[in-house]
């Protein structure tokens, strides 16, 4: 289904942009100069082979001069057209489908004949396209992945490759690899193990890296480490494209992550590896092993609780209450919803509070009610059934084991409801919203959970239940919502590109050893910071998904800024650099897809 790689990009990063507007308080105009004239660069290839490869072809863009140049006159329709003519038509052919698979297979296919002007519409139409590009479309093509294959993007590493990991990776044609997005299938979205079929993810990860934060794309590489699959339908298709073995067991899998792991950073010592959609058992220890050790992170983990913060601070903002005043009840104690929990805590910490202070501050909910002191009133029923070492630490005594949602609303009085539990959808009720109000001028309520069907509650049932003073924050994309008075609610979509392209970016740029959590606070930070006041009085907890690439410039430069007053940068001769000199820096590494003039390769 998908595509192959060439062997040089033929865009060029802008080198300095334009001004670009206030962000935030603490946020410096920046001013960048612009080159007058154009960059050539020096193809690889000439004749038709230019044609045939996406990193180079221009379509019919290709003006006369370069049509001599290049061999190709003859070759390709005599009229010239420019840039804004070939955007205009594959927009309107995008538009002109009825379903988002349809959609993505056009975007796929422009993506294998124009690299250039694909990630041009994205960046131009990034709130149309995102969706269809990665999630809920994403989820369709990883289960449509086997079925319409068409061509290779990206790299393989199966276990039928074993001890050769070090030498396939000179296989891959580009020497500065900045962004790898992996994953192991495991846990696609909510749609669980694909196995090999994942590669959609990376691939739709690394499509919004490009597009919304300025990676090159020939600076980017996904990758799919091929385990096996226990899904057992898979293991019968005959389109499946995966080593159609069960999955490899504890020892041999994480021999093989090792093994990964050392030739990607033999080869790019430079490059930021982000894990994607891998189980969270095997996601949880991976992260632990590699962190301190490699420039890496989890995005469902440390992401998901990064822009999970981000958007309660926006919230906090929206209420007019201090993150550290804050009060929370989440819905769900797996692993991954407990890893945002930390992640929240580590923001307060941040913020001014001790962790046990911040800690004191939540109320987790299982399945049977409030983790809690065990004694007797409400059964005990997570002492009873034994509650492990991950879930030990969030035992809080203000209230009692096994207490309902509703009761620990009403005694504990968290200000936020957070919803992570990821099952059937509706387990905040109208009793729960609405009992807020009697101690909480405008409670915050985020449910979280994906896909919309698992989703607690809707933010017009939040808006309804609180007469329209609820804040809400959700995990899926929701229509804005008109309230009985005419005003127009709109609710931010707690996604992970708000933070992630800007931390890859920043990793990238910096080289920094680690990212640490000092580095996810203060892009949170930026995050909230960047809304503007008209966004603020549209309901929202984020800005508009339109000015991601300002957000992701934001974000990249205060995790730099980070970096440097921690010492971890490893890719700057000094450790001082001014809020302008870093914002400056940033936007001259930001790639714009635009067209360049490309030259013969013998001149």
């Amino acid at each position: 289904m998908m595509h192959r790689t060439s062997t040089m990009i033929r865009t060029a990063r802008s080198v300095p942009l334009v001004t670009r507007p206030k962000l935030g308080p603490s946020m410096p105009a920046v001013s960048m100069a612009t080159r007058r004239f154009p960059r050539p660069l020096k193809t690889k290839q000439k004749g038709i082979d230019i044609l045939h490869d996406p990193l180079w072809n221009k379509g019919m863009a290709f003006d006369y001069t370069e049509r001599d140049r290049l061999n190709i006159r003859g070759l390709i329709p005599s009229r010239v057209k420019t840039m804004e003519d070939q955007e205009r038509r594959a927009m309107d052919h995008i538009r002109s489908f009825d379903d988002d698979l349809r959609k993505n297979m056009y975007l796929q296919e422009l993506h294998n004949r124009n690299e250039t002007l694909y990630h041009r519409i994205l960046v131009k139409n990034i709130e149309e396209l995102s969706p269809i590009v990665y999630t809920p479309t994403v989820g369709v093509v990883c289960e449509e992945f086997g079925a319409q294959f068409r061509r290779a993007r990206g790299m393989y590493f199966s276990r039928e490759d074993r001890g050769l990991f070090s030498s396939m990776v000179y296989n891959w044609p580009h020497d500065s690899v900045h962004v790898i997005v992996v994953t192991d299938g495991s846990r696609i979205l909510g749609l669980g193990d694909l196995g090999a079929h994942g590669m959609g993810i990376p691939i739709g990860k690394l499509a919004l890296y490009c597009a919304a934060g300025g990676l090159a794309p020939h600076r980017v590489l996904p990758v799919v480490l091929d385990v096996g699959t226990n899904n057992k339908r898979l293991l019968e298709d005959p389109d499946y494209i995966g080593i159609p073995k069960p999955r490899l067991g504890d020892a041999e899998y994480y021999d093989m992550v090792d093994e990964f792991m050392e030739a990607v950073f033999d080869r790019w010592p430079g490059c930021v590896v982000q894990f994607e959609d891998f189980e969270t058992s095997k996601a949880i220890p991976l992260l632990a092993k590699y962190r301190h050790k490699y420039r890496c992170f989890n995005d469902d983990i440390q992401g998901t609780g990064c822009v999970t913060l981000a958007g309660i601070m926006g919230a906090a903002k929206q209420a007019g209450v201090n993150l550290t005043d804050m009060t929370f009840m989440c819905a769900g104690a797996g692993s991954a919803g407990l890893g945002v929990c930390k992640q929240i805590v580590e923001g307060m910490v941040a913020a001014g509070l001790t962790r046990e202070e911040a800690m004191s501050r939540f109320v987790i909910c299982t399945s049977v009610g409030a983790l809690g002191k065990a004694d007797g009133s409400c059964g005990n029923p997570n002492a009873k059934r034994g509650i492990n070492e991950e879930r030990l630490e969030w035992v809080n005594p203000a209230v009692p084991d096994g207490m309902s949602m509703v009761d620990v609303i009403k005694t504990f009085k968290p200000t936020c409801l957070l919803g992570l539990a990821a099952q059937n959808g509706g387990l905040f009720t109208e009793t729960m919203v609405s009992s807020m109000l009697a101690y909480c001028e405008r409670p915050i309520v985020m449910p979280m959970s994906n896909p919309t069907s698992k989703h607690e509650c809707t933010p017009a049932q939040a808006y309804q239940w609180t007469n329209g003073k609820a804040v809400v924050a959700t995990g899926s994309p929701f229509d804005p919502v008109t309230l009985p008075d005419g005003s127009v609610r709109v609710t931010s979509q707690c996604n992970n590109v708000y933070v992630f392209p800007g931390i890859g970016l920043a990793a990238s740029i910096a080289g920094v050893k680690e990212i640490t959590d000092g580095m996810l606070y203060a892009a949170a930070v930026a995050c909230a910071d960047a809304m503007t006041d008209k966004e603020k009085g549209e309901g929202r907890t984020f800005p508009c998904i339109s000015r991601i690439r300002d957000v992701s410039h934001a974000v990249a430069c205060a995790v730099i800024q980070e970096a440097l007053d921690s010492k971890m940068t490893t890719a700057f001769t000094r450790l001082q650099m001014s809020p302008t000199e870093i914002a400056n820096l940033v936007a001259r590494k930001m790639y714009n897809p635009t067209y360049s003039p490309l030259v013969d390769p013998r001149g």
